[in-house]
């Protein structure tokens, strides 16, 4: 009645009845599908009839394992051609629909991007985490993820980039040199001191003009800044335009008078370096949106925390393959 241990099993590294290269077949396809799709793909491009519950068995197993080792084990940095000069650091988080009536709840996604001399991006490491309260198990991975990379890349200008939110810079003010305010979110309050600008209905080619033309000015004008607060000041005080319009131009005020410290962006394009980032934005709806959230999808968190182990593994480049040979030198126990 007790636990049946077969050596050949535990020698062979069988997960839940699967040879190893099985298994990873079948997580890495539950990573990018649903169970249903994994499923018909076995079906239609193997030849193999599975049960969706198999398929569950297996992927969640090799999820776990993956959770549970984020902090053991550690993936060596792809050898790179060329020199990285500079390793941005970024963060935001995605809205996911959660089970038990909890409604939507946001999981964090993380970013290292390694660039070379010019400004090109050479590779990038990704992380996900389920949500969670407080954000301490996600930003501890993401703080040992920088400190490793730390030490392969000791000369490497380390900047952090982000939206507004104060969480944000209260981590990327600990692990970088230099920060700014992602280009695209301060387009945004640009949009709407345009449209304070030229707040009528058929104004809109002239708001799009303005708009253009003064993030133009933004990203390579070093007075253009103090030009957009200033105008952003006279239009929050311009008792002509209605009060909506008043308070979205003040909150463009202080958005952008706030955050001036953190808005070099002609500084830093005549550095070659990055003012977006676009591939954290990018990496919340691949890793995130693509797969937690289609239509009548609910997730209890455990089950989140096993797909985004999954996907941070797969999207982040030659870290799948190591995965499974540490699965294959440590075995495939996830306690």
């Amino acid at each position: 009645g007790g636990r049946i241990y077969c050596p050949l099993e535990h020698q062979g590294r069988i997960i839940r009845g699967a040879t190893p290269r099985f298994a990873s077949q079948l997580s890495h396809k539950y990573a990018q599908l649903n169970v249903r799709a994994v499923q018909s793909d076995l079906a239609e491009n193997h030849g193999r009839q599975v049960a969706t519950s198999y398929i569950q068995n297996v992927a969640e197993w090799v999820g776990n394992i993956a959770a549970a080792k984020e902090e053991d084990w550690e993936y060596e940095l792809p050898k790179l051609s060329v020199t990285i000069a500079t390793v941005v650091v970024s963060l935001d988080g995605a809205m996911i629909p959660m089970a038990d009536s909890e409604g939507y709840r946001e999981a964090m996604v993380g970013t290292l991007s390694f660039y070379d001399p010019e400004g090109e991006r050479a590779h990038t490491i990704y992380l996900a985490a389920a949500p969670e309260y407080g954000k301490h198990t996600f930003t501890e991975r993401l703080a040992r993820e920088i400190a490793r990379a730390k030490q392969h890349y000791p000369e490497a200008r380390w900047l952090g980039i982000a939206d507004g939110a104060a969480s944000n810079w209260a981590f990327l003010e600990q692990h970088t040199e230099r920060q700014l305010i992602d280009f695209f979110h301060a387009t945004e309050y640009i949009g709407k001191l345009a449209q304070a600008c030229y707040p009528q209905r058929s104004a809109e080619a002239k708001r799009a003009a303005w708009q253009h033309a003064h993030c133009n000015r933004l990203k390579h004008d070093p007075g253009a800044l103090d030009a957009l607060i200033a105008e952003a000041a006279q239009l929050a005080r311009r008792t002509s335009l209605s009060q909506t319009a008043r308070e979205d131009a003040y909150s463009a005020w202080t958005y952008l008078n706030n955050h001036r410290h953190q808005m070099d962006y002609p500084g830093f394009l005549a550095e070659n370096l990055p003012i977006g980032s676009g591939v954290t934005e990018a990496a919340c709806k691949t890793l995130v949106k693509q797969r937690l959230c289609a239509s009548g999808m609910r997730w209890k968190n455990k089950g989140a925390k096993i797909i985004l182990s999954l996907r941070s593994l797969v999207n982040t480049a030659g870290r799948w393959a190591q995965f499974w040979q540490k699965i294959d030198q440590f075995g495939s126990e996830c306690c």
